[in-house]
């Protein structure tokens, strides 16, 4: 048997096919995949994002999250950045680019290690991070709604299981 046979037999591939052109498509298909089930869940969570934080103060979500981090932690090198978001060297440099050159965000030798370049908030960038992360303390609440307190402290907890590894 063929593989798309398989899948129409196994899932309602068949019957979604014959489906009027505006009925939902059956994704049964692709439920076994987390994978799917977070990029699905990510859409309404980046559009909360967006209304929010992201076209009302001018941030990307990466954006967000570096400023934020370097508001709980003071400073921090480009290592750590990428480091804590994942990203790639030339991207934390892209990154700490353009936001310095919004003035949120300088670079400065470190006072421990003169060979060190330290990434430090200026007084805007501090007060751009500090009016987005009150913001975000409450934005989701209604994305969260559906789930008792306990399911999201497990939501929580599961993802960050699968971030570690």
């Amino acid at each position: 048997m063929a593989l798309d046979e398989s899948l129409a037999e196994g899932s309602g591939v068949a019957a979604a096919a014959a489906a009027p052109s505006h009925a939902r498509l059956d994704d049964g298909a692709l439920g076994h995949l987390v994978g799917y089930r977070l990029a699905r869940a990510e859409v309404p969570a980046r559009r909360v994002f967006m209304r929010h934080v992201g076209t009302p103060l001018k941030l990307r979500p990466v954006e967000f999250s570096l400023l934020v981090l370097l508001l709980a932690n003071g400073s921090a090198s480009a290592k750590q950045v990428g480091q804590s978001l994942d990203l790639p060297p030339p991207q934390v440099t892209m990154l700490v680019d353009r936001l310095a050159e919004r003035g949120l965000v300088q670079r400065r030798r470190s006072a421990r290690d003169a060979r060190a370049i330290e990434l430090t908030l200026t007084a805007a960038g501090r007060e751009l991070a500090q009016r987005a992360h009150r913001v975000s303390l409450t934005m989701e609440a209604p994305l969260l709604q559906p789930l008792t307190p306990a399911e999201r402290a497990m939501l929580f907890e599961l993802l960050a299981k699968l971030v570690r590894g």
